[in-house]
């Protein structure tokens, strides 16, 4: 669950009340609106974010989900509830966890105690036991609570006894339970999230918690870790077992804002190993750029620096876990006492005598108006602006043209809305650009809107799969989406597997197959020695705007194609495929509706390799504002929201150069899964 600043909660009284109007229901209207996903979960009205307390119990898979009962931006958080036969059709459920006397119910997981070692259980059946974050309004502390419900998750009571853990932090949240046999405990997987680490703890009963080991910092460590999972997966065609550990990132994806990582490693029941041969520790703290520094911001004020308005009266803020990827101790901010604050803070002059200007810098998306600029004769030469974000990264200005000018930097503050706000750190004036060191970490996801990815507890032996989905959406825009009476989705369910890719373990997603009950008319296209263009739809498909699409494309060495998903008259969504770069990109810059967030249009890049058969495989789901693309069977996955107009449904194939041996696409009608 992501933090955001503390809201009031509403009276006891008012949350009671509104149980009733959100307990949600669909009309004749409802699950017809613009945008509005068919085959996507979507609550009927209203907010939600992280998928919570997903548990399989009685032939129903459960979905929980951070929910604000009362509108439809982040706040008042509580649990929505809704239960499925296949994770495909879902029926709504009542609020099943209301935030009340200044506790929000932050995220969390929920499990079937079997052995009633909570002594919950009514009747000879087992209870289901919620445990999640409380988020306290009043005061800076989250701790871990329980709830139980005796009749298949319909009703819930929260236990007298709550908290059932708490170490007095403020940052402390998302607990992922599970039953760990070969020790007969419960073990709980919870973040750190600005520590950057993973604590397990153990429980005889859900109850009380005894601290067993932490893990990290380790891989991607800029953004906040939250939403942990931990779990056992088999390697395929082997028998043997890997444990994954699951750390979803505020703040940091590959792609840009949240995203999903994860580690392959052991766990004894007390520690989690990390595997030697994967990506281990964050990069050496000690690489920084080589030239002059011209600023650090460690001093007690800005210096010989000029502040001017009220942004940065404070002087540099220090030891503030929140701006990761800061150096030292201390960093300049226009945070002053809010978004509001506008000012500017200017260095002394001095002479461009080098290449380079390397510098760290986060905060506010609003060019020229919350940004680093570089002044010559009067004029900003360069700016950079931030990624509302409040991690800083590095970024690099090429000055060569400019040696032996006079200059100075200004950090400028003139937004007063959200992210109205710079930061600025470690700035170098050098002989090279600076490299940022990379950093080793394993992603879930290669584009935007796959985020707090938790998976099922208690899935039958006899099924044996390990299953999850995630928030369909992102951080850095999740508020400002168009979309009404309700916000954000949820991905597609999948299955996930361990799987020698290119030498290398990974985790790889599949989608479940009981998606296949929304199939409808079935088509099949096939070609030899393609070049030039296909228009497949909307003949292929009947103008329908719900599909699946498979394909199988035999590539020559120098080919470059592209599908062109959701074309419209002025909108195309682009999935490109360079074969000699080994690489594959879906762009979404002009896919319809994008100036909501600056940080919304964009390219998203991930490596391919050819299988066996020299061939590149994909399975895509479009819905009527999302994507789910799975490449060379699920080695590779994007998720992505896109917002074209209803009437935009062409489906392309483009050869731009050399050209397609062998091309083979499936395709389905894809019904509604509402209606």
């Amino acid at each position: 669950m992501s933090h955001r600043l503390p809201r009031i909660a509403l009276p006891s009284l008012l949350v009671a009340l509104g149980g009733i109007a959100a307990a949600a229901t669909v009309t004749a209207a409802t699950y017809r609106e613009l945008h509005r996903p068919q085959f996507h979960f979507t609550p009927a009205t209203n907010w939600m974010n992280d998928p919570n307390g997903m548990v399989h119990y009685g032939g129903e898979y459960h979905l929980f989900y951070q929910y604000n009962p009362f509108g439809d931006k982040w706040g008042h958080m509580s649990w929505g509830h809704a239960v499925s036969p296949d994770m495909a059709h879902w029926e709504h459920l009542p609020v099943a966890l209301y935030e009340e006397d200044g506790v929000m119910i932050f995220s969390g997981s929920a499990v079937v105690d079997w052995k009633n070692t909570s002594g919950f259980g009514r009747d000879g059946e087992p209870p289901l036991v919620a445990i999640y974050t409380g988020h306290y309004t009043e005061k800076p502390l989250q701790n871990q609570h329980i709830a139980y419900s005796t009749d298949r998750g319909r009703t819930w009571t929260k236990y007298a006894g709550n908290p059932v853990l708490d170490i007095g932090k403020r940052d402390f949240r998302d607990p992922k339970v599970m039953w760990h046999e070969p020790t007969a405990k419960w073990i709980m997987t919870v973040t750190l999230p600005t520590e950057r680490k993973v604590s397990f703890y153990s429980s005889p009963n859900l109850k009380d918690w005894t601290h067993l080991s932490d893990f990290g910092p380790a891989g991607a460590v800029k953004g906040i870790w939250e939403c942990p999972d931990l779990f056992p997966l088999q390697i395929e065609g082997t028998r043997e077992t890997k444990w994954v550990l699951i750390v979803n990132i505020g703040g940091e994806s590959i792609a840009g804002g949240s995203g999903c990582q994860y580690f392959i490693g052991e766990f004894d029941g007390r520690e989690f190993k990390l595997d030697a041969q994967q990506p281990a520790a964050q990069p050496a703290a000690d690489r920084l750029p080589k030239g002059r520094l011209l600023a650090d911001f460690e001093g007690r004020d800005f210096g010989n620096w000029k502040p001017e308005g009220a942004s940065f009266a404070n002087g540099p803020v220090k030891n503030f876990d929140r701006f990761s990827g800061m150096i030292g101790n201390g960093l300049a901010t226009s945070w002053g006492s809010g978004d509001k604050d506008q000012g500017t803070l200017t260095s002394p002059e001095f002479t461009i005598d080098a290449g380079h200007l390397s510098f760290l810098i986060g905060g506010g998306n609003h060019p020229g108006e919350t940004c680093l600029n570089l002044i010559v004769d009067g004029e900003a030469v360069r700016t950079t602006t931030g990624q509302n974000s409040g991690s800083l990264r590095w970024e690099n200005w090429d000055v060569t043209v400019l040696r032996g000018k006079t200059a100075t930097l200004q950090i400028v503050d003139r937004h007063s809305g959200g992210w109205g706000q710079v930061f600025v750190d470690h700035i170098v004036l050098g002989d090279a650009p600076f490299e940022s060191p990379g950093e080793p970490a394993l992603w879930v996801d290669y584009a935007k809107d796959f985020y707090a990815a938790v998976s099922w507890s208690d899935v039958p032996a006899k099924d044996g799969r390990r299953l999850w989905l995630g928030w369909m959406s992102n951080w850095q825009y999740a508020n400002d989406v168009p979309t009404s009476p309700w916000r954000s989705a949820m991905s597609i369910a999948r299955e996930l597997r361990l799987r020698r890719v290119n030498g290398h373990l990974r985790m790889v997603q599949l989608p479940v197959e009981e998606m296949q009950t929304l199939r409808l008319s079935h088509h099949k296209m096939e070609w030899d020695d393609l070049v030039g263009s296909r228009t497949i739809s909307p003949s292929g498909l009947g103008g329908r705007q719900l599909y699946e699409l498979k394909a199988g494309f035999e590539p020559s060495t120098n080919a470059v194609f592209e599908l062109h998903l959701a074309k419209g008259a002025d909108e195309v969504t682009v999935l490109r495929f360079d074969v000699p770069s080994r690489q594959f990109t879906l762009d979404r810059t002009r896919s319809g509706k994008t100036e909501f967030s600056a940080n919304f249009p964009g390219t998203y890049t991930a490596p391919f390799f050819l299988n066996d058969d020299g061939e590149i495989d994909l399975h895509l789901f479009m819905d009527t504002s999302s994507i789910d693309l799975f490449v060379n069977n699920g080695a590779q996955v994007m998720t992505s929201l896109i917002l074209p107009k209803p009437d935009s449904r062409g489906l392309e194939l483009h050869v731009f150069r050399g050209e397609l041996e062998e091309a083979e696409l499936e395709l389905w009608e894809l019904k509604s899964a509402w209606r």
